[in-house]
């Protein structure tokens, strides 16, 4: 699949960004990436609230293996290969996943900043060594 190709797949949702990414590309709208073409195949993001509509269709998550194991990355779901003769219900499809992934930058929970060392060791106070007392 090429850039191009994508671009009308897509252009019933909207204007869409595509990327070169990993050995594929990532496809974004509004700077949210929604979707990943990788090993020949669109995989969508997906949530809690999308992963049924997968699975009823009979999908799976994107894998892909390493030297040591299979990794499953839960949250892109292989888009069902019917929908690439659809593309009034494949732009369906888009807005959920692009919902999907706006949800999950709502969740993303940020770490909390350390507290800078100087500035404990400041509200510690000193011991005061007296001599020859």
């Amino acid at each position: 699949m090429d850039r191009e190709f994508l671009i009308d797949l897509f252009s019933p949702f909207g204007p869409v960004t595509i990327r070169r990414m990993f050995s594929g590309f990532g496809i974004s709208a509004d700077g949210v990436n929604f979707a990943l073409v990788i090993q020949g195949a669109i995989y969508l993001r997906a949530d809690a609230e999308t992963i049924p509509r997968f699975q009823a269709e009979g999908t799976a998550p994107f894998h892909y293996t390493t030297r040591l194991r299979t990794v499953t990355v839960g949250s892109y779901w292989r888009l069902p290969d019917r929908l690439l003769d659809d593309p009034d219900e494949l732009a369906q499809w888009a807005r959920a996943s692009l919902a999907a992934a706006e949800r999950a930058a709502l969740t993303k929970t940020r770490k909390p900043k350390s507290k800078p060392r100087a500035a404990a060791s400041a509200a510690k106070p000193k011991r005061v060594r007296q001599r020859g007392a």
